[in-house]
């Protein structure tokens, strides 16, 4: 049987640098009870990867580190990389997050699977003595916003003086030990139903590939430019099912603080991204209601269907109508495995982009209107699975983010038997 854990909200606290804390923990420099170091400049020689056993961790891998999502593609260096080049091997458990360069806005944090090299862009916690639970040291790290100690550099970067005195709340060691599984638990909770997602995920991937290609209970078939579809069904460029209007020009002078809002891409993208907001007259041919399709070609490509009231719409994202005879939520799959051939002739190397002219060489299977319908039933069905799961992940990590707010101030702590 799981043992009950119990929480009680405590009364008595001191001031300290870091705010109001219980009076029985202390307040440490993070140098004083952990040993800080640079990572490794990445071996360039191919013999030093040669039968690798090492996992040699970039700055790319710490959001599958974090996530536990494997495998996560690795180069493995050797023994011979590690006396030749004197590389530091650092130890399973180890804290991970950068020090360098852009990368340290993202505020990442991970701790090695392990034993590791890392690369030097890289700082690396290891604490030095027993009383010191690493799990919670992580989740504390978790809190710090790296970002607000930068150095005034071309490159952005953390020193590790700096870091040495970044100032961390000591707990006792079961304390620290609780709160870290607590903490864990919940994170194993938002990873189980991320793994679900996931394969949530490839299974719509599946069906949308075998109803969107084959259809429902069709048994004869025909070879086109686009693949074997069933037999009855027509094949259409993606400009003759719909029309495209692009979104209005904003500029930034059209800003306002209040409002209707304009969707922008980082408003498809993000559904916490803030909107900007438009109060003068516009055209109706931009005005966007809930269930309108649409389709960013430009920076982020992308098929959305909007659910978030009444806007307008920006420049660099179409409204998509559909033609008659073409079900609007069977379009929505049906240009999401489009998307593909188009993301393959993408202009620009920063800006991604395709032309209006190439939706003609994007060519569709079209099925009568009723198994139209059919297919988006069965699709919709899995996507509202799918949301309900993101509900439940969301519904996680705020209550992670209550804990550790609450938790690893000390504001709610855990009763010791």
């Amino acid at each position: 049987m799981a043992e009950k854990v119990e929480f009680y909200r405590e009364t008595e606290f001191k001031d300290t640098e870091i705010g109001r804390i219980p009076k029985e923990w202390e307040v440490v420099n993070l140098g004083s009870i952990a040993k800080i170091s640079s990572g490794n400049t990445a071996p360039q020689e191919e013999k030093y990867f040669k039968n690798g056993k090492y996992p040699f961790i970039r700055v790319q891998h710490l959001k599958e580190l974090q996530e536990e999502k494997f495998p996560v593609n690795y180069d493995f260096v050797n023994d011979y990389a590690l006396s030749e080049l004197k590389l530091k091997l650092f130890k399973k458990g180890c804290i991970v997050f950068p020090k360098s360069g852009e990368s340290i806005k993202l505020e990442k944090r991970a701790m090695l699977k392990e034993d590791s090299c890392v690369v030097n862009h890289l700082a690396v916690i290891e604490p030095l003595y027993e009383n010191i639970d690493n799990l919670f040291l992580f989740y504390y790290l978790c809190t710090i916003k790296t970002s607000n100690y930068l150095t005034e550099t071309t490159m952005p970067s953390l020193n590790l003086s700096t870091i040495s005195n970044f100032l961390v709340p000591l707990p006792s060691l079961i304390e620290q030990q609780r709160i870290a599984e607590i903490l864990s638990n919940i994170d194993g909770a938002i990873q189980i139903t991320d793994d679900i997602i996931d394969k949530t995920e490839s299974l719509k991937k599946g069906l949308m590939q075998e109803l969107l290609m084959k259809g429902i209970g069709h048994k004869e078939f025909k070879d086109t430019e686009i693949g074997r579809i069933p037999k009855d069904w027509e094949y259409i460029s993606a400009a003759d099912i719909a029309d495209y209007i692009n979104g209005y020009p904003f500029s930034p002078k059209d800003w306002k603080m209040y409002g209707i809002p304009i969707i922008r891409i980082q408003n498809l993208n993000d559904p916490n991204a803030e909107f900007n907001f438009f109060n003068g007259e516009i055209d109706d041919i931009y005005k966007i209601k809930n269930g309108d399709l649409l389709f960013s070609w430009s920076a982020s490509i992308g098929i959305y269907i909007w659910k978030r009231g009444d806007a307008v719409l920006n420049q660099h994202i179409f409204k998509v109508i559909p033609k008659t005879n073409i079900n609007k939520l069977f379009l929505y799959y049906d240009l999401l495995l489009a998307i593909e051939q188009l993301k393959g002739r993408v202009h620009g190397s920063t800006m991604k982009h395709f032309q209006k002219n190439e939706l003609k060489t994007t060519f569709i299977p079209i099925p009568s209107i009723k198994e139209q319908q059919k297919i988006a039933e069965i699709l919709s069905t899995v996507d509202k699975k799918l949301e309900v799961l993101k509900q439940e992940k969301v519904k996680f990590e705020k209550i992670k983010q209550w804990f550790m707010e609450k938790l690893l101030t000390g504001r709610i702590r855990v009763r010791i038997a």
